[in-house]
């Protein structure tokens, strides 16, 4: 049986993926929502997985910084996780990152999800700190 799969987000996808980072980072985890949004988001590759219902249940984003690859905005949906959806947006915005010649993904993970991103090869680079209010250690992984 295979699990939960990921594709690059559309334009038709942009409503669905914008509104699950509110729903998570906005209103689950009080993030403000000026900070929530930024201008990466133009640029960013958005990745997006989705329920059986065609719903977009997991969605993440991918920037080029100094020749590395910056994951973040990774969000599923609260009924959702647990499911594989965060594995397979994280897998996809993996081989996005390899297809755009990218050797390393930098992320600063949430430390509740640290154990996530470890699971998925990701090593701690320094110490918490914290960033939107919220405790987040910086994580990479060799791609």
């Amino acid at each position: 049986m295979s699990g939960p799969t990921a594709t690059v987000a559309t334009a038709a996808d942009r409503p669905g993926l914008v509104a699950l980072r509110t729903r998570v980072f906005v209103e689950e985890q009080g993030v403000p929502p000026e900070v929530e949004q930024d201008a990466a988001d133009a640029t960013a590759v958005h990745v997006v997985a989705r329920d059986a219902a065609g719903r977009v249940v997991a969605t993440g984003r991918l920037l080029e910084r100094d020749g590395r690859g910056v994951v973040g905005r990774m969000a599923v949906d609260a009924v959702a996780r647990g499911g594989g959806y965060g594995a397979a947006v994280l897998a996809e915005l993996h081989r996005q990152a390899v297809l755009r010649g990218l050797t390393e993904v930098e992320l600063h993970a949430q430390v509740p999800a640290r154990g996530f991103y470890e699971r998925a090869g990701y090593t701690a680079v320094g110490g918490e700190y914290t960033e939107a209010g919220i405790a987040h250690v910086t994580m990479r992984r060799a791609l």
